[in-house]
């Protein structure tokens, strides 16, 4: 047991040296995630391999089946941890993509994080199959239960209809394109970022920092706006009510202007119409506006509606909406 602690935190130590880990990617998200588990494994293979069944006053088969579930339970998990920190390099290095390439990286990311966590509860249901095939009653059970495998199967789904609905739909989500990680949708009246997309929930993060989690098939089943379906960059638009006398030119000439001097603009879309005369009297001009995002596109909302709120207010305050009644004589 000592000689396998020494051994492993040797190849931990290697593993962690400036020599393998500045040339190797995987080492350190090896070290990271697979150091208890190369441990427990190590230790509890060892002692199986050492233990001797015919030693006088032993159990044998009690103490040999523990063994071997602990090594079955420790071998799964490091299987598990291996394969999460191989997927730990490609999935940072998705996050740091960034530009035109980023909703590609966004669905690879995805469909990598559900196909490991489809991947782990496979690997943990063969493992607790092999757990329960070292009981000898179980492996004598094993024909009658292989008959009865259609049976059950069919009593498993109708039981289990609702999660492998959302485990499927989820599937289909991360395949199909329709949803991916850090992606901009607006979902029963709510605008937020997908956090995380697993088997069974979408876990959505709003604009006040709130979470909204919905089951996986809510979004197989009804509609919700995918604002970065194809591409990050939105429209934006401000509305603004104001009286005939407004000069529309010389408004259109002060929104160009403070867009070319707001960074959040991203130097391709604008313009400033008329848009409606409403019931009131007044008249609606819509200032459209480009943006890199959907949060950019909101800051710069807000900055031009109060910089052109201001500029109408200093520069024609008699263009500030305003109802008119006229008086008959009588």
């Amino acid at each position: 047991m000592a000689a396998a602690i020494v051994a492993v935190e040797l190849v931990r130590r290697v593993l962690k040296s400036r020599l393998i880990g500045e040339r190797w990617a995987l080492a350190g998200p090896f070290v990271r995630r697979c150091t208890w588990p190369g441990f427990a494994s190590a230790v509890v293979g060892t002692v199986k391999a050492a233990y001797d069944p015919d030693m006088p006053g032993s159990d044998s088969h009690g103490f040999q089946r523990v063994l071997a579930l602990l090594l079955i339970a420790c071998v799964t998990w490091l299987m598990i941890q291996a394969a999460y920190a191989v997927t730990d390099v490609v999935l940072d290095r998705l996050t740091r993509v960034e530009g035109e390439r980023n909703r590609r990286a966004r669905r690879i990311r995805t469909q990598i994080a559900l196909v490991r966590r489809v991947s782990a509860a496979v690997v943990v249901v063969l493992a607790l199959g092999a757990m329960l095939f070292t009981f000898p009653q179980v492996r004598a059970l094993g024909a009658g239960l292989l008959a009865s495998a259609g049976i059950a199967g069919v009593v498993g789904g109708i039981a289990a209809q609702s999660t492998l609905g959302n485990m499927l739909a989820g599937l289909q989500l991360a395949f199909s394109d329709a949803l991916r990680l850090d992606d901009v949708v607006v979902v029963e009246n709510e605008w937020g970022r997908i956090e995380e997309l697993t088997l069974t929930y979408v876990a959505l993060r709003l604009w006040d920092e709130r979470r909204l989690i919905l089951p996986v098939s809510y979004f197989t089943t009804n509609p919700f706006e995918n604002w970065t379906r194809h591409e990050s960059r939105i429209l934006g638009s401000v509305y603004l009510r104001v009286d005939w006398t407004i000069p529309v030119d010389e408004v259109r000439t002060e929104l160009y202007r403070a867009l070319r001097e707001n960074p959040l603009w991203d130097q391709k879309d604008w313009t400033l119409q008329v848009t409606d005369i409403t019931p009131e009297g007044l008249v609606e001009l819509r200032a459209l506006m480009s943006a890199a995002d959907s949060a950019s596109a909101f800051d710069l909302r807000c900055d031009i509606r109060e910089h052109l709120v201001g500029f109408i207010r200093e520069k024609y305050p008699e263009s500030l909406p305003r109802l008119r009644v006229e008086a008959s004589a009588r």
